[in-house]
């Protein structure tokens, strides 16, 4: 960060997990602070954009007059700390603790991996502090909410969407391909391969792929589970090309995306991917693989076409200052101080109980999409509410260096997708600037006379 930026966000850090917490000294006085944590994986895409995110909202809130509670000001003062969530479920406990008890803030935004967030939530529910979750999407952590209110309802999930109706929206991003497949190859009962991270949050994907594809005159020439953090994936490949696959749908949230984009483009395996690799969502990949991404598509929660009226306008200003676009989370950490903010001014109030209720009434709408909770009632309050008129992924396929675009794209959605719960009003959904997906060039050589 500039220096000149120091005067408009307070930025208390901790990188290594057993620091101290280092003080940037600021013109803010300590009462008229708001002091917020910040939480993730700080040494990963995934932490540094929950970071990036916050920081530039922090900026725009401070410099726009902070947050008015009962008639007086407050700048929000940022602790950042790493939680080292993806290697370590104790570390990521003691980074909430440290938050909670010794820098003694009664808001958090972050969290990152399914195991980790749901042991972070016992520290959030034994001190009262509230938790927007902008980073794991298990719909167990909402589960609690409503087990035990009392105890946990300190827990909303902004973002990513919750995992079983997100895998739905993931599975339905499936259509542009398997339509390119049918009609640019002529072949009418696909062969598909699932590339899915061995994670808590994927175990849904399988079982939803099983009935889905079926369903739609596919066969599942397997499922393959690689390791979250994987090193290599070119067994599983050599796999997946030797049982004749057409297309490979991948979920992927961790590191091992970049390898998984590399081997496929590599090894020129002839099957059409898609799905999502959160890794390839960012514009980075591209340089990362070496442009061995090309032709691959994935889910992401932003991109440069008018999701709402905010998201050229932060796209610009987030790419300009930070080099790249934001993965996911960086989209939910921007969002979710704003949705902190307005519920401090409607509860006019910064007492964790007094917010809850506010929180319940969100109707926000954010840089990508409009944000609003599940209802207390349901199965899973607190968590984000999926659809065509709330929380919309889109999916980009990379080509020549540039990210397209390509669902949703208008088209009808199979019966299929809608029979295992995929909402309704998809298919009426296209942003201006979505383009039409192509398939590989040398999965169209390779299949080219053959089925």
């Amino acid at each position: 960060m500039r220096l000149k930026k120091w005067s408009q966000v307070l930025w208390v850090t901790t990188f290594a997990i057993p620091a101290m917490f280092t003080v940037l000294s600021l013109s803010a006085h300590a009462a008229d602070v708001i002091n917020v944590g910040v939480m993730g994986p700080m040494k990963f895409a995934f932490g540094a954009h929950i970071k990036n995110g916050a920081e530039l909202a922090a900026e725009e809130i401070n410099a726009k007059g902070g947050i008015t509670v009962q008639g007086k000001k407050y700048n929000i003062v940022l602790n950042v700390m790493d939680d080292n969530s993806f290697l370590s479920t104790p570390d990521a406990v003691s980074a909430m603790e440290r938050l909670a008890t010794v820098a003694k803030v009664k808001y958090v935004i972050g969290g990152f991996k399914t195991e980790s967030v749901l042991a972070q939530q016992e520290v959030m529910a034994d001190n009262k502090v509230i938790f927007l979750g902008c980073g794991s999407a298990h719909e167990e952590q909402c589960r609690k909410v409503a087990k035990d209110y009392n105890r946990y309802k300190y827990w909303f999930r902004v973002g990513p969407p919750p995992s079983i109706p997100h895998a739905r929206q993931y599975l339905s991003m499936s259509a542009p391909v398997l339509r390119a497949l049918k009609e640019k190859l002529g072949i009418q009962k696909p062969r598909v391969a699932f590339l899915i991270d061995k994670a808590q949050f994927a175990e849904p994907y399988p079982i939803m792929a099983q009935k889905i594809f079926p369903e739609m005159g596919c066969e599942i020439v397997g499922i393959w589970r690689p390791s979250f953090t994987a090193t290599s994936v070119t067994a599983e490949l050599s796999a997946i090309k030797s049982a004749g696959a057409h297309m490979i749908v991948v979920v992927n949230a961790g590191p091992s995306g970049n390898i998984i984009s590399r081997q496929w483009g590599e090894l020129k395996i002839p099957a059409a991917m898609t799905g999502v690799n959160v890794e390839a969502s960012r514009e980075t990949h591209w340089k990362t693989t070496d442009g061995m991404c090309n032709y691959m598509a994935t889910s992401g929660p932003i991109a440069n076409v008018e999701m709402t009226s905010k998201t050229k306008p932060f796209l610009a200003k987030y790419t300009k200052r930070y080099g790249e676009a934001p993965i996911y989370t960086g989209v939910d950490a921007y969002d979710a101080l704003y949705i902190l903010k307005e519920a401090m001014e409607r509860a006019n109030s910064l007492d964790p109980d007094a917010l809850v209720p506010a929180l319940e009434k969100t109707n926000y709408v954010g840089v990508a999409y409009r944000i609003a909770f599940q209802p207390v009632g349901t199965e899973t309050p607190h968590d984000l509410i999926l659809g065509p008129k709330n929380a919309t992924y889109v999916s980009l396929q990379w080509r020549d260096g540039k990210q397209y675009v390509v669902w949703p794209d208008g088209h009808e959605l199979h019966p299929a997708y809608i029979a295992a719960g995929s909402p309704k009003g998809w298919d009426k959904l296209k942003f201006k600037g979505t383009t039409e997906y192509v398939l590989p060039p040398w999965v169209v050589e390779y299949w080219k006379g053959r089925k």
